[in-house]
Parts: C-alpha cells; structure tokens; sequence
C-alpha cells in the first residue's frame, strides 16, 4: 500500500510517499480501505513536534509512529474473528488519535476504537470533515462548558475546522452564538448559523461591551487574561492551544467558583457514541460539512503548508 512517511519532525518536506506491506487485522479489528482523511492545525503540531509537550508524549528525537493523520473515513475491507458490530462492505468514520495512521491506503483499527458508521447520503469526504473538527467542538462545547439553551457563546476562529462546527453544535444546543472570523469569511459563519459576526480586522472583541457565558478560542490565539473581561461572572473560557499557562490557569480557577478556564485533550476523549451523534446530526441536516480544498495523498506536504497560512475555510481533505 503506498503511505506517507515521516521519519522525522520538521517541515512538510519531512513527508515521503512510500510503498509498504499492508497490514492485516487482528481478532478484534478491522481492516480498513481509506478513502478521506484531513489536515488541520493539530496535524501541523504533530509534525513538527511543536508545542514541545507533542514531544514529550510521542518521542523526544523523533515521532514514534511514522504514518501520521487521525480522523479516517473509508470502506471495510476484512474484520478479525472476533470482531461482532462491522462486517466487510460497511462504511465508516474512524479516530486513531492515539497512534495515528490515517495516511496510509489501508489503516487497522480496534473494533473498540472511535468508529461509525457512516449514513448513505454522507459522502467520505463529509464524514471525515465533520468529524474533524465536530469532534473536538462537541467534547468543548456539551462536556466541558455544559453549554445550555439561552447561553450566549463567541466562538473565535469561526471560521476554521473547530470553529464552523462549533457554531453549528452551539445553534443546536439553543445558544446565541457571536463567531469571529475576518470580513471575508463572515457569509460562511452566518450560514453555519451565527447570530453576530465580528471581523477581527476591524473590531477586538475582547473591548467590547458585551458579556458571554462561553468564550472558545477555536485557533488558541486569544489568552484566557485577554478574554476574562467578556465573560459573564461565572464564565467558561475555552481554548485548543496546549501548553503550561492554560493549565495553571485551570487549576486556579478551578478553585473558585468564578470565572474558569479549561483546555482538554479533545482527540484523546472521543468514543463511538460521539461519532455516532455527529453522524446523526450531519444526516438530518443539523451539520453540515464545510470543505475548503482537497489534495490527493501524495500532495500531503502542500495540504499542510496551506493549513499553515491560516486561511483555510472549514477542512482541508486527503483524498485517495
């Protein structure tokens, strides 16, 4: 099976397409044939080794696992003995955040492992998009900030893989949902559902005078310091972006009953039911998938240069 390789962390030149042996399921996994993958910003993270505590969990010199990617979409292709609730033929959604391997033709996963199956009328392009970021905004959004019908939530970086679902999930949820994003993207943001839009070019929303009971910083680019002043008084500050002064700052509000911030390990929480419910939510209508560019498999290194840029619009899909 061909598989993009990286032996090293740096650059998206690190990646190499190479031809490997495909491998074979074990008595309780399944074997699946990739059809769609993405690239977001953690992906970026994880291939350069940066924040350093990607470094700490997944190899000091260089990356334990050489084939990267997480979210997967694609076709079953043979099940293990033991496996009882996928057969061959099936069309699923699958997570391998732990270790990896969603660029590659072909990827084994544990029938306990995050998976779905996928709705006819959902493409593998859709389902991979929405788990994408879905995933991560659900996890936030319900479990972390208890979001609640009438809240009123600003979602920065709304335009972005977290960020178009999380307003999506927010609108479901019954909130009053503000997304910040820049002027060019605001007609995608109020079509996820967005109440208000404010262009950062132009205004910070950190000055203004409004209140929300959820900030979510979707692209980790506003501190919970900066956001403290917009929350309501026991406001939830959330953030994607990892590192040892959001989690200091975790345990100190923790310790109150005031204002709070929190990050969580997202992609490591996932199970079969969320998947299952994002694919619920995209078959009704509820979510619906948001994709920027695709590339083919062997244009990995361009896919993640320009999820660099931070441009991009929704996903960024790896099609085989």
């Amino acid at each position: 099976m061909r598989a993009m390789i990286q032996n090293s962390y740096g650059p998206p030149e690190v990646f190499v397409l190479q031809e490997i042996a495909t491998p074979s399921p074990g008595n309780k996994e399944i074997l699946i044939r990739v059809h769609a993958a993405k690239v977001g910003p953690s992906d970026c993270a994880f291939r350069k080794g940066d924040p350093f505590m990607i470094k700490l969990l997944y190899g000091l010199s260089r990356p334990k696992f050489a084939i990267g990617g997480t979210e997967l979409a694609g076709e079953v292709e043979a099940v293990g003995t033991e496996v009882k609730h996928f057969k061959v033929g099936d069309r699923v959604l699958g997570m391998s955040a732990k270790n990896f391997g969603a660029y590659a033709e072909y990827k084994c996963l544990s029938e306990k492992s995050p998976l779905a199956v996928i709705p006819d009328n959902i493409t593998y392009e859709e389902a991979v998009g929405v788990c994408d970021g879905g995933a991560t905004a659900l996890t936030f959004l319900r479990d972390k900030a208890k979001l609640r019908k009438g809240q009123k939530v600003l979602i920065n970086g709304a335009s972005g893989a977290v960020g178009i679902y999380a307003v999506q999930l927010a609108k479901y949820y019954g909130a009053e949902v503000t997304g910040v994003c820049s002027g060019g993207n605001e007609c995608i943001v109020r079509q996820a559902g967005a109440d208000f839009v404010i262009d950062y070019t132009r205004e910070d929303f950190t000055k203004a005078n409004k209140a929300y009971d959820i900030v979510f910083d979707a692209v980790g680019k506003r501190t919970f310091s900066a956001c403290k002043r917009v929350l309501t008084a026991k406001g939830v500050y959330l953030t994607t972006a990892p590192g040892l002064s959001i989690l200091l700052q975790m345990i100190r509000t923790s310790l109150f009953r005031g204002k709070r911030a929190v990050f969580a390990t997202a992609g490591l929480m996932q199970n079969k039911a969320n998947l299952t419910f994002l694919m619920e939510l995209a078959n009704n209508g509820t979510l619906n998938a948001v994709i920027d560019r695709r590339y083919p498999l062997e244009h990995l290194p361009d896919a993640h240069k320009y999820v660099e840029t931070e441009r991009k619009k929704g996903n960024v899909i790896i099609q085989f």
